[in-house]
């Protein structure tokens, strides 16, 4: 893992979504393997409210001794999201970027009511880099509309092919792939593209090992 100019290396702050990320969640997992890697405590998990967990990601990058990047989970890259909007030019200058793991669509008529506190989604563009990672079978957002988050966002938009929500239920394991991304954003150096990189499915699973069928 690559220092940063301040000579610290950047602090990783998993900010998960409804219902916390469980022990075989790839957030959980990197938590345990990486010294690097620390949870962001929201609380409220199957019942959150948009400020206390604004106010939470806002506490934990205060507190890091150095330069931070975000790994948000499906409502936690909202909560991210939310964070940095409203706090607009004053956010911290020590955050590094941003990993967005398949944000769900919180403005579609069918979204789960404890998603309706996030909406309307955030639309404005990030002042650091990021990387949206979404899947294309995703039952919490369609791939267009990743598209289009990613857009808005301002965010490389990385599509999987058919893994779901991109949790625990996708078989990820520790999840490789994602750590590569969190690398490129540690090391400062997102890759930038015009159009989204969709991956097949056959092609990341014989990189990362079996997947569990959807």
């Amino acid at each position: 893992m690559a220092s940063s100019e301040s000579g610290l290396s950047p602090l990783c702050l998993m900010v998960p979504g409804l219902g916390n990320s469980g022990p075989g969640h790839w957030q959980t997992i990197w938590e345990n393997e990486r010294p690097d890697c620390v949870r962001v405590e929201l609380g409220m998990w199957n019942d959150p409210t948009r400020n206390i967990w604004i106010s939470r990601i806002d506490q934990a990058v205060a507190a890091a001794q150095g330069p931070v990047v975000l790994v948000g989970h499906s409502l936690g890259c909202h909560a991210i999201l939310w964070w940095a909007s409203l706090l607009g030019e004053d956010v911290r200058g020590n955050v590094a970027g941003a990993l967005l793991v398949a944000p769900p669509d919180v403005d579609r008529p069918s979204a789960d009511p404890r998603l309706t506190p996030f909406a309307p989604a955030p639309q404005s563009l990030l002042p650091f880099p990021a990387r949206l990672v979404a899947s294309t079978d995703d039952p919490w957002c369609a791939p267009e509309q990743s598209i289009e988050l990613a857009g808005a966002w301002g965010a490389d938009c990385l599509l999987l092919d058919h893994v779901g929500h991109i949790n625990a239920d996708s078989g990820l394991g520790a999840w490789r792939e994602g750590q590569d991304l969190l690398e490129e954003l540690l090391d400062a150096r997102p890759t930038r593209t015009l159009l989204p990189d969709i991956r097949p499915r056959s092609a990341v699973a014989a990189s990362h090992g079996p997947w569990l069928e959807h």
